[in-house]
């Protein structure tokens, strides 16, 4: 699947661009999948299939499914048949069921076999490493016993056309979609064909929680949301027997959220993350444990290391633990020595690993990289030397429009801060490029990673520079650097992206009197707030922002989580919403009606009070200079890839009129191609 031209001064070949992700490794370390997203031929979304990589770099890698619908989630049992998930049409003999269902490719090879379907689809598969069992994670209706009743209840739902869901708890909905009335649960496949439930007593707590299965399949421990008083909750791990169902609390503490990580391969131990709860002074802070599964004591690991860890795999003598987290602008992959704690860095490249695997000789591990120089790719890692080696991935890098450089500058308070800086290659001395200071969401995060939905280098191809920095709240430099921001969100976050701006500025190949400031969910927060702020910057893009804050705590999809950071106080003071009046530059607005994390209400108010009360405000007519795009089907991100180039579109028009002074421009337009059919073109 090469990919040898430039795709990013034409937007149709941008979102053409096949996209990788995942890797899971065979129990005999043989087979690598991974997964590739490719374009429909409708253009209107992606659908996903299966790949095989070849683990020692030599063959190159080759398609495993083909359908319409799609594949997705693929597995290893023991016996290394591939089992995934797919909506793809249903064998005669089986009744149809919405969502996906779960097929096999077996170990020799051959055309894939329907395994079986559930109401409501099955959204994860968990194989034992060491018995040939299954665990499924699929949904269960309000009162259903067995997977029976769950489907007559799901027929009879369904039969009579009702939608509407009676709660009790908190939650009610997550990102874009609403919970209830069924909720996920954990099942197994029995030799009659049928779903043993395993989780009965657990509901609503099951709800975006992860699960870890022992390697010889006699029990799971599952992440538990635990329901608290005025709507409060906090993650519990619950150890559920899979023999008879019975389930107790192995890790529960006031103030500390507990995370399910992968267990040792003997089955003695497990990986806990501990997260303390964050409250309206503190920032949280992340360690990990160990949980001896028999005596159910939990040993914090490597407590004194300054970085939040995501555990990935033990190694296969369970002495060293396979991690990766956050570091300096860089996601690098680190191993801890679980009797000595000590922490030894293994990669070293300037990239950022998402998933890490071990084969079985111990030795080597397989990683999927990305850096703002390429998307996701499979590389081979050896453990001692830490050197990454490419595979032959389906995917090729793209030729970039530019070259990236990294930038640092001291903040008021004498703290480093950093950035990535995405240049063009024509820009130097004689030809400034005008400059985009993009800030990151989170807003606990880093520019650290490839991203689809806000890539630099389609900015960069039209000329611009793309500034990418970390500021104050930003992870990878320790939990100092995070508290800096904390409950001030228009503080040191907001000092820091200034003095980087104004260092980068000093460059002779950047255009200081042509820049402009963007930024999503919390970036578009920032982005609000700069806009109240300065008039430095020609042009504002808010993307699914944070407007009023006390308004917006409540009625975001996890109030329970703002609310411990949002005092009264802390609200008032950071709202940007106070500053409407300050607001001189023009400003785009873009928000989905879909959004439950930052809901559309938020960007509906800022709308209205840019017209209304802002500093350059609608004139006699209605008109303005500030814009409002709406997205009525996507959520907090725009995925559709239509809908993904009329934001590029519209973004590009903007910046245009009022960053490069263009003010003939009307339409949207396509990295200089003109599209006037692609929005309707309005004063409100």
């Amino acid at each position: 699947m090469p990919s040898d031209t430039q795709p990013f001064h034409d937007l149709d070949a941008y979102v053409a661009l096949a996209r990788q992700s995942g890797l899971v490794l065979s129990p005999d370390g043989t087979r690598l999948i991974t997964t590739v997203s490719e374009l429909n031929d409708e253009k209107t979304g992606y659908t996903t299939s299966l790949w095989e990589v070849d683990p020692t770099g030599e063959r190159e890698a080759h398609q495993l499914t083909r359908s319409e619908a799609g594949e997705a989630a693929p597995v290893f049992d023991n016996s290394c048949n591939l089992y995934f998930t797919s909506k793809r049409p249903l064998p005669a003999s089986e009744e149809e069921a919405s969502g996906a269902s779960l097929w096999r490719l077996p170990r020799q090879g051959g055309e894939a076999e329907f395994v079986r379907s559930h109401p409501g689809g099955i959204s994860k598969v968990i194989p034992a490493r060491q018995a040939d069992q299954l665990y499924l994670v699929a949904p269960k209706m309000a009162g259903a016993t067995s997977a029976a009743e769950h489907a007559e209840l799901s027929k009879t739902r369904k039969a009579s056309g009702v939608d509407a869901i009676l709660h009790t708890g908190y939650p009610v909905r997550f990102w874009d979609h609403d919970l209830g009335p069924s909720h996920p649960a954990i099942w197994t496949p029995t030799q009659d064909g049928s779903l043993k439930l395993l989780s009965a007593d657990l509901g609503a707590e099951l709800e975006e929680t992860h699960q870890e299965v022992s390697p010889d399949g006699t029990f799971v421990l599952t992440t538990v949301a635990r329901p608290m008083a005025r709507a409060e909750r906090r993650d519990t791990v619950v150890r559920i027997d899979l023999e008879t169902g019975a389930h107790h609390i192995v890790a529960d503490a006031a103030g500390i959220e507990f995370g399910v990580g992968p267990i040792s391969p003997d089955g003695t131990r497990a990986v806990l993350t501990q997260s303390t709860q964050s409250t309206t002074e503190s920032a949280p802070s992340t360690v990990l444990a160990i949980l001896n599964l028999s005596t159910g004591e939990i040993t914090a690991l490597a407590e004194d290391w300054d970085r939040w860890p995501t555990p990935m795999a033990w190694t296969g003598d369970g002495r060293e633990l396979i991690v990766v987290t956050d570091d300096l602008g860089r996601a690098p992959v680190f191993a801890i020595d679980v009797v000595t704690d000590s922490v030894r860095q293994v990669t070293t490249e300037d990239a950022a690993y998402s998933t890490v695997v071990v084969a079985p000789d111990g030795q080597t591990l397989y990683g999927v990289r990305s850096s703002y120089r390429f998307p996701a790719e499979v590389v081979r890692i050896n453990l001692s030397s830490g050197e990454a080696t490419p595979l032959k991935n389906p995917v090729a890098r793209p030729a970039l429009p530019g070259r990236l450089e990294e930038v640092e500058t001291t903040a008021e308070d004498g703290t480093p801060v950093r950035a990535w800086l995405a240049m063009p290659d024509s820009s130097g001395p004689s030809s400034p490029a005008p400059m985009l200071l993009w800030v990151h969401g989170g807003p606990l995060g880093s520019w650290n990673a490839w991203t689809w939905r806000w890539n630099p280098w389609l900015m960069v191809a039209q000329g611009y520079a793309v500034l990418l920095p970390d500021p104050a709240l930003s992870t990878g430099y320790g939990y100092d650097f995070i508290q800096r921001g904390w409950g001030a969100w228009g503080g040191a976050s907001y000092t820091d992206l200034i003095s980087i701006t104004d260092t980068v500025e000093q460059r002779q190949d950047i255009d200081a009197s042509r820049t402009a400031a963007m930024g999503g969910s919390y970036g578009g927060y920032m982005a609000n707030w700069i806009a109240g702020h300065t008039d430095r910057f020609k042009a504002i893009v808010t993307h699914a922002s944070l407007w009023e804050l006390e308004g917006f705590g409540p009625t975001t999809d996890a109030g329970f989580y703002w609310q411990r950071e949002m005092s009264t106080e802390m609200a008032a003071k950071n709202s940007p919403h106070r500053f409407v009046e300050d607001i001189v530059s023009p400003v785009l607005v873009i928000h989905g009606d879909r959004d439950y994390r930052v809901p559309i209400g938020e960007g509906l108010r800022l709308w209205y009070e840019l017209l209304s009360k802002s500093g350059r405000p609608a004139d006699e007519n209605g008109e303005s200079d500030h814009q409002f795009l709406y997205f009525p089907q996507e959520n907090h991100w725009i995925q559709a890839p239509q809908h993904a180039k009329i934001w590029y579109q519209v973004v590009s028009n903007f910046l245009q009129a009022h960053v490069l002074g263009d003010a003939d421009v009307t339409s949207p337009v396509e990295l200089g191609r003109t599209a006037p059919e692609a929005t309707e073109q309005s004063n409100t």
